[in-house]
């Protein structure tokens, strides 16, 4: 089966039909925003061609890119944190995500 729950490869190629499927992905916790959650997954999960394909398929979808966690932080908040992160960084911007205020913006 393809899918999140699939364990990671390094260097395989993901395919649309498997990167799509975190679109799918439900937090445990129903008080947990879906899209922030789905976003989280995706970033822990994919390489970042994959999470950049994975954003386009995200918002033409018509989810969320500034859904926030229960702290009040956007997903860009988290990843910019992250000193390895810089190119899901920039695909997130590039696809119109913000930082929140709270993060220093």
């Amino acid at each position: 089966m393809s899918g999140p729950d699939k364990p990671k490869v390094i260097g395989e190629e993901w395919s649309d039909e498997r990167v799509k499927s975190f679109l799918a992905i439900e937090p445990y916790d129903t008080a947990k925003n879906p899209d922030f959650n789905a976003l989280l997954k995706a970033y822990q999960a994919m390489r970042a061609g994959d999470f950049e394909r994975f954003i386009g398929f995200f918002v033409e979808a018509g989810r969320d890119l500034n859904a926030v966690n229960e702290n009040g932080e956007t997903i860009l908040d988290i990843i910019s944190e992250h000193r390895r992160s810089v190119d899901y960084a920039r695909a997130l911007e590039q696809a119109g995500a913000k930082r929140t205020a709270a993060a220093g913006n």
